[in-house]
Order: C-alpha cells, then sequence, then structure tokens
C-alpha cells in the first residue's frame, strides 16, 4: 500500500513539476503581449511587398498600453483595416490576422482587464511615432 501511495504521489508531482515555468498569463501579462505583436505585424504588414500596396496609406501603429489614448487610437485602426475597399487588401490572410487580432486585444482591454490596466500618461503624439 505504501508503494501506492508514493506512485500516486509521483504522479501527481511530476505534472505538476514539468508545468512550473509554464505559468498562466495574466491579464496584464496578454495584453503586453498582443500589443508588441500587433504593433509588430503592423509594421510588418507595411514594409511586405505583397500587401504594402495596400498597407501603405495606412498609418503607423504602435499600442502603447500605459497610454490612455491607445483605445481610440485601436478602435480608429481597427475600423481604418476594417474599411479597406480593395479587394486584394481585405482578403488576404496577414490583413484579415492583423484585424482579428486588433479586435481581440480591444475587447481584452475594454472589457476584461479594464480593472487590471492602468494607463501612467496621456500623450496621443507618442502614439503616432
Amino acid at each position: 500500500m505504501a508503494i501506492f501511495n508514493h506512485l500516486l504521489l509521483a504522479l501527481c508531482l511530476v505534472p505538476l513539476v514539468l508545468s512550473s515555468p509554464f505559468y498562466p498569463p495574466t491579464c496584464y501579462s496578454k495584453v503586453l503581449t498582443m500589443a508588441r505583436e500587433v504593433t509588430q505585424w503592423a509594421a510588418y504588414l507595411k514594409r511586405d511587398h505583397e500587401t504594402s500596396f495596400c498597407m501603405a496609406h495606412m498609418p503607423d501603429l504602435y499600442v502603447d498600453v500605459h497610454n490612455s489614448c491607445v483605445m481610440y487610437k485601436m478602435r480608429t485602426y481597427i475600423s481604418l483595416v476594417e474599411g479597406l475597399r480593395q479587394r486584394r487588401c481585405a482578403y488576404t490572410r496577414e490583413v484579415r490576422k492583423l484585424g482579428v487580432t486588433m479586435r481581440q486585444l480591444f475587447i481584452i482591454m475594454s472589457e476584461k482587464c479594464h480593472g487590471d490596466l492602468a494607463f501612467k500618461i496621456h500623450d496621443c503624439a507618442a502614439l503616432e511615432r
């Protein structure tokens, strides 16, 4: 019986030990990660030769989750991405992915993490870099 108890204890502890460096992200860390990804993805699409023809007129995007103007900036950018009229632009996988990811980030910031985020600055010009 003692061997069975030790085996059961070992079977319970092994998954716990193996998963220890993979803590689930907090809402704040998830928003930071997604904001960095969206900023990098938008910059990549402006440089990419396949999508640059439709993204060239889009403003530069910098998502700073500590800036109180970020929600307005994201809402505007989402509208611009979703409003692309050129068929080749609106239906490319990369542009759709950017729009969907930005919408997810906007929803997470406005609804799910609303209490976890603290806007430390109010500088709308800083988001226009």
